[in-house]
């Protein structure tokens, strides 16, 4: 494309909007589809974008706020706890993953040195695509995303003595500065970030905020992000690291979350941008010229690489083997960093032309088909859902209380407070182990058992209680108990917590007294609006209980038709005309008082 600069910007949104949304509505996600949008729009496409290179290089700073970002979400304090999982695993990974992919390229005939840079190229993973695909799924802070970032710290860090090792070890070597220089400048441009940055930066917030001009924080922050990547960057390091490092210095700052919200419009735009960039450099001419070979190289690292980090999870990392798979999935692609190393590992003559070009169309593949991984990984995880241990339910003593309470969490917590209160026994029986420990922590007289059972029931004495009060999260469990109840023990009085109207509606079948889990709170914050309007406090009060026995009486109603969906949609149109005249009324006759009141005075 010959055009200026906002016809690309133009193309590139044009496929933002286009993609993206086809993409996330089969549920492939975003970086899938900003990756088919590089792909059809760059070189080896339609070439509508010609030159991948520049696009690339704008777009890393994406990565950059990408992680600046995440550092501010990480104090210093929580980054010295993470050093062990960054320096532990982050190096068994890279140590193990590069050994073994090495392994293989000295047996495919590449010489020690060729293969050793191979190795340790492929052992690197893409920050942005697995960071991206964990934020996606909402799952950075669960075990396998937070080793994930762990790694992929330790992967930046890992880059630069490999990145300094290359003309050491190629014909080149002759001509490079000493190898200590390299280190020192790295090391002196980490002190510059650290400490210039814990003295300037928040110095320079200060001042912006005190100017009061919105952009002046704006392009404060931009500053931050950008000068500690550009400061790294001439030592030859990550410029990802440098912000990271100045995101880290920020976040116990009073300015974290506006800083935070300024950059992410920026972060979101250059990050697909990114993606787009990496879609355009994977070479399909070379894949479509050795179609068995790229994709059979590129799947034998996803498999190789993924099998080293699910065993890495599982034992170092101790993590469960459903969060060590998803660890191997979402790591084991290859990295931008690839691209680098083997562009420096050709210069140096260490690695020919077309060994380049075969290894980054493979690990570009890598980077398109992980998503992919990702989502058939967690599918198969949601067919396969994790059995709970069995466990017999817990020997409960014969003391016959008169309340039975199931379902021990925020609800039925409440209840059995005002119960203690009242100085009325019960007992309380519970289906989640881990919930079940923490109230007994608390001194909580809970059993556990699965109150569907009618053993449990009977061992709970529910022959001789009064009341049984079903309070369990989960409509389905709490339906089946409730009938279980009913049949078995007429006599008790049912109190069930309902989800929502339907549900309700179906404890009401059953013959339960329900209580609507949200109904109370909604209306005590409804009354409170009310009164923050202007509304006299003794008038919302009036409201809300008109409100409640309007409600409680349409719910009664609605009961008897809740299965012809025509009547209850006819029904609650009616029910809102309804009770806007109702307090249309209430409104008349309150001015008719007031006018009686004033002219008696």
């Amino acid at each position: 494309m010959h055009g200026n600069g906002l016809q690309l910007a133009l193309v590139f949104l044009l496929a933002a909007v286009v993609a993206v949304p086809l993409f996330k509505r089969f549920g492939l996600g975003a970086v899938l589809g900003y990756l088919a949008a590089g792909v059809v729009l760059g070189p080896f496409g339609l070439k509508v974008i010609r030159d991948a290179e520049p696009v690339m290089g704008a777009s890393e700073i994406g990565v950059v706020m990408m992680l600046f970002v995440i550092g501010l979400e990480l104090s210093p304090s929580r980054l010295w706890v993470m050093r062990r999982p960054v320096f532990g695993l982050g190096s068994l990974q890279v140590g193990l993953s590069g050994a073994v992919l090495g392994g293989i390229a000295f047996a495919l005939g590449m010489g020690w040195k060729t293969a050793l840079i191979v190795g340790l190229a492929l052992a690197l993973s893409s920050t942005a695509v697995s960071l991206q695909l964990l934020a996606e799924r909402k799952a950075l802070n669960t075990p396998h995303g937070r080793n994930a970032f762990a790694v992929l710290l330790f992967q930046d860090l890992a880059a630069i003595p490999l990145l300094a090792a290359i003309p050491l070890l190629g014909a080149g070597a002759a001509h490079q500065g000493a190898p200590g220089a390299g280190v020192l400048k790295a090391v002196a441009a980490i002190v510059a970030v650290v400490v210039g940055g814990r003295v300037l930066l928040r110095q320079l917030f200060r001042t912006a905020a005190r100017i009061g001009v919105p952009e002046m924080l704006t392009a404060s922050a931009l500053f931050a992000v950008l000068g500690a990547a550009w400061l790294v960057s001439l030592a030859g390091l990550s410029m990802g690291l440098g912000a990271f490092l100045a995101g880290v210095l920020l976040a116990d700052s009073e300015f974290r979350h506006e800083i935070e919200s300024q950059i992410e419009p920026f972060k979101g735009l250059l990050l697909g941008l990114f993606f787009m960039a990496v879609g355009m450099s994977i070479d399909l001419q070379r894949i479509a010229a050795e179609p068995a070979v790229i994709v059979a190289g590129a799947l034998a690292l996803l498999a190789l690489k993924g099998a080293v980090l699910f065993a890495i999870g599982l034992r170092p990392a101790r993590m469960p083997w459903r969060e060590a798979l998803q660890f191997g999935a979402v790591m084991a692609l290859g990295g931008e960093f690839a691209f680098v190393v083997l562009s420096e590992a050709m210069k140096a003559h260490l690695v020919d032309a077309a060994t380049q070009s075969r290894l980054v169309a493979m690990v570009g593949l890598s980077m398109a088909l992980t998503p992919l991984a990702t989502i058939a990984v967690a599918r198969w995880l949601g067919a396969h859902p994790e059995r709970a241990p069995q466990r017999d339910f817990d020997a409960i003593p014969d003391d016959h209380p008169q309340v039975i309470l199931v379902g021990f969490g925020r609800f039925g917590q409440i209840v059995a407070r005002m119960l203690v209160a009242q100085k009325i026994p019960f007992i309380a029986l519970e289906t989640d182990s881990e919930q079940l420990e923490v109230m007994r922590r608390f001194g909580n007289r809970v059993y556990y058992g699965d109150p569907a059972r009618p053993d449990l029931l009977r061992a709970a004495g529910a022959a001789n209680a009064a009341v049984f009060v079903n309070a369990l999260e989960d409509p389905a469990a709490s339906l089946r108990t409730t009938r279980v109840v009913r049949r078995l023990y007429p006599h008790l009085r049912v109190f069930a917590r309902a989800h929502d109207r339907r549900h309700a509606w179906q404890l009401m079948d059953l013959g339960a007294d329900v209580t609507r889990e949200t109904f109370a709170s909604g209306l005590e914050m409804g009354r409170d609006v009310l009164v923050a309007l202007g509304v006299a406090r003794d008038q919302a009060e009036d409201r809300m209980q008109r409100f409640r026995q309007h409600d409680e009486s349409l719910l009664a109603t609605q009961h008897l038709i809740y299965d012809d969906e025509s009547a209850l949609l006819e029904s609650a149109k009616r029910a809102r005309s309804e009770l806007e005249q109702l307090f249309e009324a209430d409104a008349d006759r309150g001015d008719t008082a007031d006018g009686r009141r004033a002219a008696a005075d």
